[in-house]
């Protein structure tokens, strides 16, 4: 089994809890509450959890985000943090489980399939605008790693996606495959494996899986990598930590490039040299010819973006701003605009500079 080690330089019960604690961001500190929810996609009941700020209801109602995360991970994870953030400053914020994660219904089990990750994505969109406390006209979407190309894709085909903001992106083709998984003749042999597995699963019903992070067993996808294998912050009780090797084929087969001169929606793209893929990353957005602006921090890892604190406090300030600015029809927060640093290098931007990313890039 090829693996990743070397790729990066809940219930009502558990929503209760997580209203229950409140959140301070050197942003603004603010209080808001959490309701689990439920929406249908492609017949499969899905779950998540509604992050709803104070101050916001259906007499006043505001600005939202669907908010993904990276690939085999469960809304308690990176997506609860960043619908955190937003809501702490006044988004209302949409983390689910894709089907067949975490919560949520349907068969099989633990798919990492491009294809209906980005129709549930749809469908959050679609049942964020059903809801009273939400302005339909300023609905945005923010996807981290593996989910940016989903989200991006989503924009493409869903003109109620005003906004996007991609943090720590994914965005592989063929040739970027290649080089991380070990050259095109590993990259067939993983696809293979992945026929393999499907095969079994439409004759026998049995899916084939793997643990997705492990320090102890190599079969695990993503053996020895920080945060999913650390209790303290990835590798949560909610997560099953599992892989569906049929995944294979749909994941390596992805290929992110030809949805960047399709997006028509305002982009905010957030990376580090340190992280995953720059290149891809870079390649997506010198495609992109939609109103577009992005922040590279210094020394950020793939995996500081899903949890410390200064990277994404730094993050969720572009992304909030970017949403409230981007998204046609968007309202204004009350949060303060930050006086730009002296000296402070500006990050590209084909846009007026409404999300002052100066400032928080010079942080």
């Amino acid at each position: 089994m090829t693996r990743v080690s070397n790729l990066f330089a809940p219930s009502a019960a558990a929503a209760a809890v997580l209203a229950a604690t409140l959140f301070t961001s050197t942003a603004q500190a603010a209080e808001f509450r959490v309701e689990s929810v439920r929406f249908t996609s492609g017949g499969q009941t899905l779950k998540g959890h509604l992050y709803i700020p104070a101050g916001v209801d259906r007499k006043r109602p505001g600005n939202a985000a669907v908010v993904t995360g990276a690939w085999m991970t469960v809304k308690e994870q990176m997506p609860a943090r960043y619908a955190q953030e937003l809501a702490q400053r006044g988004i209302v914020a949409l983390a689910f489980d894709f089907r067949g994660w975490g919560e949520s219904a349907g068969q099989p089990r633990a798919m990492e399939d491009p294809k209906t990750k980005t129709e549930d994505i749809r469908a959050a969109v679609a049942f964020l605008a059903t809801r009273s406390e939400v302005n339909a006209q300023a609905i945005s979407g923010l996807g981290l790693c593996a989910s940016a190309a989903y989200m991006a894709q989503a924009a493409t085909t869903t003109p109620a996606l005003r906004s996007v903001a991609l943090v720590a992106p994914w965005l592989h083709d063929r040739a970027i495959v290649n080089a991380v998984y070990g050259g095109e003749a590993a990259v067939q042999n993983l696809i293979n494996t992945g026929r393999s597995a499907a095969a079994t699963y439409a004759s026998t019903g049995k899916a084939t899986l793997v643990p997705a992070a492990s320090t102890t067993d190599k079969r695990a996808v993503m053996f020895n990598v920080p945060y999913y294998t650390e209790a303290h912050r990835g590798l949560i009780p909610l997560w099953d930590n599992q892989f569906n090797v049929a995944s294979w084929e749909g994941w390596l087969t992805l290929d992110a490039m030809p949805t960047a001169p399709k997006l028509k929606a305002p982009l905010l793209m957030v990376h580090s040299e340190a992280a995953a893929i720059p290149q891809g990353a870079r390649q997506f957005y010198a495609a992109v010819t939609a109103p577009k602006q992005q922040l590279w921090l210094n020394n950020v890892s793939q995996f500081d973006f899903y949890d410390q604190a200064s990277a994404v406090t730094r993050a969720a300030d572009a992304v909030a701003q970017h949403f409230r600015t981007g998204a046609p029809g968007a309202q204004s927060s009350a949060l303060s605009p930050v006086t730009p640093t002296a000296g402070a290098s500006v990050p590209t931007s084909t846009v007026s500079p409404a999300v002052n990313l100066t400032a928080i890039a010079a942080r």
